[in-house]
């Protein structure tokens, strides 16, 4: 107890000394997320609008967002599906809800296919069943070293679906992942930071998404998101001729108020 809480034992320092601890700890955690999610949006900037355009094209052609993660980030997966899905909105901005599914919510499922089959495939079999070209698959990690989420990014894309990936430390097997159409990767080993920048990371593409699909009224693009090409990254290949208009968005985007 008092290796914990110091401060309540006679001779440990003052409570003084203790809130002025707190308030320089907080004030370099802030200035930590700061300057990382600056670097986010520099190094990934032109990407996250390039996702995001391929994410609307989708949409308009009846894709379906499916997210997945584990632990926190299993969390975060169901945070981003309930954005889509229930973006809510202010007067005068009303956001258009997406059909949106995290597979980490139906206990059922997940515990019926890691105790019959095994944990690696809790969210590759869930894809294999809901999935069909033209959906997103969108997986979160800390690591990007979950093999469960290697699996089902690969489930992805043999079923013709846009894999997005988001990832900390330097990208883990993700990087390194070629079934994965879009990685977003925060280069920080802290967890914390890493989650807090995730956070903001699916609140962009979110908003990027409506932007796009608000383009043009959302109506119907005619054809189905290109195959599985990367795009807007040195890892892309040629990005599809919708993804053009990003770059307007691109301008647009800041980090405020996500």
């Amino acid at each position: 107890m008092q290796q914990l809480y110091p401060f309540l034992s006679s001779g440990g320092p003052g409570l003084d000394v203790v809130m002025d601890d707190v308030r320089r700890s907080t004030a370099e955690k802030a200035n930590d997320i700061v300057r990382l999610r600056e670097t986010v949006l520099e190094d990934h900037g032109d990407d996250l609008a390039a996702c995001a355009a391929r994410m609307a094209d989708a949409f308009r052609a009846g894709g379906r967002l499916f997210t997945f993660g584990n632990g926190g980030s299993s969390t975060d997966a169901q945070d981003v599906a309930a954005l889509f899905l229930n973006p809510g909105g202010s007067a005068g901005r009303a956001a258009r809800p997406l059909p949106a599914l995290a597979l980490t919510t139906d206990v059922a499922v997940v515990t019926a296919l890691s105790n019959d089959i095994g944990f690696e495939v809790v969210f590759a079999r869930q894809l294999a069943a809901f999935g069909r070209p033209g959906d997103i698959a969108l997986a979160l990690s800390t690591s990007g070293n979950s093999d469960n989420l290697i699996a089902a990014i690969r489930e992805g894309g043999r079923r013709g679906m846009l894999t997005v990936g988001l990832a900390g430390y330097t990208g883990g097997q993700m990087a390194e992942e070629p079934a994965l159409n879009h990685l977003f990767v925060v280069p920080s080993s802290s967890v914390h930071r890493v989650q807090e920048a995730q956070t903001t990371i699916y609140h962009a593409l979110w908003e990027l998404t409506q932007a796009e699909l608000a383009r043009d009224g959302a109506a119907p693009a005619g054809t189905a998101p290109a195959g599985t090409a990367r795009a807007g990254t040195a890892r892309a290949g040629t990005a599809p001729a919708e993804a053009a208009p990003a770059g307007t968005a691109r301008a647009d985007m800041t980090w405020e108020g996500l």
